[in-house]
């Protein structure tokens, strides 16, 4: 069931685990998928190239990011060309700084105009987001990763921070502004009034899709229902 219909935002499943990326590549609401190290490393990865291979049969085609593993800038042009070489649906996610937080930019600037597909990620504020679409070729399909998610962590609303994100990203032609890191399903709807174009969303909060405008009356009841049933099942006694 498409609970998602309607909405312009594209959804795409953010994992590492090749049985979830079969799971969703038939889905009409899945429009791509997205992975990084941290979630390669969560999912036992080791051999990256197998998993990608792996990774590029389950997907079918769909949009999929691979990121640079270096943090030499040199290094990370090597691996961007290596990886775009990989696929027509692949995106190279490349981080908007290196560790010592030296801009990106170059890079951006290098691989864009070379024709690769970039997914600019680890992305925060805004200056860094005008940053990143003075850099990209607007001749190529790029996707600008903001990190909503993290971004409220801090205590900060996100809101309107995508809002302006999205205006400038939507100044550059085939760039497309992602929210990432979200939290919960709630996020999917401020995304879509954000006029963000793709969001990234685990596996997790996308099975509770079926939750979206669940009457609260309900979900009232069905939490009452689950708390007695544990109790039961728990043999809790006073």
């Amino acid at each position: 069931m498409d609970y998602f219909g309607g909405l312009k935002v594209k959804i795409f499943v953010d994992g590492a685990s090749l049985k979830t990326m079969r799971e969703f590549s038939g889905h009409r609401t899945v429009k791509g998928f997205t992975t990084n190290p941290t979630l390669m490393k969560q999912a036992g990865v080791t051999d990256y190239e197998s998993f990608a291979k792996e990774a590029l049969s389950a997907v079918s085609g769909r949009p999929i990011s691979f990121e640079v593993l270096s943090d030499d800038f040199g290094e990370m042009e090597k691996e961007a060309r290596k990886i775009a070489g990989w696929g027509k649906n692949v995106y190279v996610k490349v981080p908007v700084t290196n560790t010592e937080g030296k801009s990106s930019e170059g890079l951006i600037r290098k691989a864009s105009h070379e024709g690769i597909s970039l997914n600019v990620t680890a992305v925060m504020t805004l200056k860094q987001v005008e940053e990143v679409c003075g850099a990209l070729n607007p001749e190529v399909r790029s996707i600008v990763s903001v990190f909503a998610g993290r971004i409220a962590d801090t205590g900060r609303d996100p809101v309107p921070i995508m809002k302006e994100a999205a205006s400038i990203v939507g100044e550059t032609p085939n760039a497309e502004l992602l929210w990432a890191s979200p939290r919960e399903l709630l996020n999917v709807l401020q995304a879509e009034l954000c006029n963000c174009h793709i969001i990234t969303i685990t596996d997790a909060i996308l099975k509770k899709a079926d939750m979206l405008g669940m009457d609260l009356s309900s979900l009232s009841l069905d939490t009452v229902r689950m708390f007695y049933k544990d109790a039961v099942t728990a043999g809790l006694k006073l």
